[in-house]
């Protein structure tokens, strides 16, 4: 537990405060608490926040007083979850819950659309320090741990899940419900057949449509469509780079509508047709630090790569976008950021900032940036990066892209008639 000291100053009077910092359950009740405490969703986080409240803030005076500081310590931590770059639309017109949330992709769509996020969980730590950081509330933990869902509301419009694909072993069963326990699926249509929201949106890897023989997906499309009673029109493959980032990204976009709405049809968003360019909408604008500058030697290892690879008759290896292009989909590990390099002359100290292997390069041939990487997906710049290069390359390669997610959950709002206001870039 970290104990933090501060002073409040009332009435004249100097009051001491010791704040002791609850763990990441206590933080995410506590959050969405004060998110949600002038509406009625309050009440599903206020018996716990209340509780977790009283043992963060703790005082050394009388009863009379205590009373005083507390109220003003609460406006403070108010002050705190709202005081952020993305805070909660004031007139917001739907709510949703964001699962398996990363950096909040889905988030930044639908508030951009008058969305009120009512509930959120990621297990990673690093992910959920940019999320806080960015909307003032920490997720929940684990979503397949009971004490995690029970935290949440009823009534949300929309539930929103970039859910990760786990192998499902539906050898010689039917593939419903049942047969997808032990799969992180399973907890999202659990979620679903509790909550029974208006509408789902959900997003994965291309290759889902594929993995084990088309057996996953049509084990998901037969407990959305029979199990749980959902509209589901066929799946799409949907691209960022139609929706305005020059990224070749590819991703499975599932839509559903709880049959009660009588909705029996479904129109994806067609292509913007904006032309984008690294160069022109991604590019730092100013001279990138040396340290995101190849070493001699690395770039040698990869230029031989490469060129075995070419013998054989493959494509892997390390890819340069040019200006006037648009970057290969942005991934963790193997070679993301090599198949995404870039030139960049603009550097004039070569003298490394980081241990390396031989000297900087002379041709200016560097990795993008992860700023770089959050225009990719669609973040705008005032997206705080509170986390170290490694762990924000991996947030921004996990992530959904914004503008292909904001464009869709348009076509399902006005599909189920669901109010939203007009969409803000």
């Amino acid at each position: 537990m970290k104990e933090n000291i501060s002073i409040t100053e009332l009435d004249g009077k100097k009051y001491k405060i010791r704040l002791v910092e609850p763990d990441d359950d206590g933080k995410a009740v506590i959050t969405h608490y004060l998110h949600n405490i002038e509406n009625g969703v309050a009440k599903y986080y206020e018996k716990d926040a209340k509780e977790y409240l009283n043992n963060f803030l703790s005082y050394k005076y009388n009863e009379e007083e205590l009373k005083i500081v507390a109220e003003e310590a609460m406006q403070q931590l108010l002050f705190e979850v709202n005081d952020v770059p993305f805070p909660t639309p004031k007139n917001y017109s739907f709510k949703f819950i964001d699962l398996f949330a990363g950096i909040g992709g889905f988030r930044m769509a639908l508030q951009n659309l008058g969305g009120k996020c009512v509930y959120t969980s990621e297990w990673d730590e690093q992910a959920k320090k940019t999320y806080r950081a960015n909307y003032g509330e920490v997720p929940f933990g684990d979503i397949t741990k009971e004490k995690n869902k029970a935290y949440i509301p009823d009534n949300f419009d929309i539930l929103c899940a970039g859910f990760p694909c786990q192998a499902f072993s539906i050898a010689g069963k039917r593939g419903g419900f049942e047969d997808t326990r032990g799969t992180l699926f399973f907890d999202v249509a659990e979620i679903i057949k509790r909550k029974k929201p208006k509408a789902i949106f959900l997003e994965n890897v291309k290759g889902l449509r594929n993995h084990n023989g088309g057996k996953t997906l049509a084990t998901i499309l037969n407990v959305l469509r029979n199990d749980l009673n959902y509209f589901v029109p066929e799946p799409q493959i949907i691209n960022a780079k139609d929706f305005g980032v020059p990224q070749n990204r590819e991703r499975i976009f599932i839509v559903g509508f709880h049959k009660n709405l009588n909705i029996e049809k479904f129109i994806y968003p067609e292509p913007k047709g904006i032309h984008v360019t690294f160069g022109k909408n991604v590019k730092e604008g100013q001279t990138v630090a040396t340290k995101y500058y190849l070493s001699t030697q690395y770039l040698d290892t990869l230029k031989q790569h490469k060129a075995r690879h070419e013998k054989k008759g493959n494509g892997f290896g390390y890819n340069i976008i040019p200006d006037d292009g648009i970057a290969n989909a942005i991934v963790v590990g193997g070679m993301g950021r090599e198949r995404n390099l870039v030139y960049d002359d603009r550097l004039t100290d070569f003298n490394p900032t980081t241990k390396i292997k031989g000297e900087v390069n002379r041709e200016g041939i560097r990795k993008m940036t992860p700023r770089e990487w959050a225009r990719l997906q669609g973040f705008p710049d005032n997206f705080i990066i509170p986390v170290a290069d490694a762990s924000a390359y991996k947030q921004f390669g996990n992530s959904v892209a914004v503008p292909a997610i904001q464009a869709t959950a348009e076509k399902i709002l006005e599909t189920a008639k669901i109010e939203f206001h007009a969409k803000r870039k």
